[in-house]
C-alpha cells in the first residue's frame, strides 16, 4: 500500500496536497506513449504521487515501471506546475 493510501485511512475524503511526476515517452517514431488511466477511466500520461522519501526523479522512474513496465534510459526535466489550474481530485478507494 502507498503512502497516499495510507493516509486516506485517517482522512477520508479530506483534500490533501500531494506532489508527484508525470512523464512524456516517445518511441523513435516521436510517438506520444499514453495509456488508459483505470482510475479515471480516460487517456493519459504515465505517472504518479511521490512515497515517502524518494525525489521526484525516482518517482518517475518508478512509475514508468509500475504501470508501462518500461525503463527510463535518461530523463529531462521540463518543468514545475502547481496552483489552481493543477488542481485534481483523485478517486478516494475507501
Amino acid at each position: 500500500m502507498g503512502y497516499i493510501e495510507n493516509l486516506r485511512k485517517y482522512v477520508g475524503h479530506t483534500p490533501i496536497l500531494t506532489a508527484g511526476s508525470i512523464l512524456f515517452v516517445f518511441n523513435e517514431k516521436n510517438q506520444l506513449l499514453m495509456q488508459l488511466r483505470t482510475d479515471y477511466n480516460s487517456w493519459g500520461l504515465p505517472g504518479g504521487a511521490l512515497e515517502l522519501g524518494e525525489s521526484l526523479e525516482e518517482t518517475a522512474i518508478r512509475e514508468l515501471k509500475e504501470e508501462t513496465n518500461l525503463e527510463a534510459d535518461e530523463l529531462l526535466f521540463l518543468k514545475v506546475l502547481s496552483g489552481k489550474n493543477t488542481y485534481r481530485e483523485y478517486p478516494n478507494r475507501r
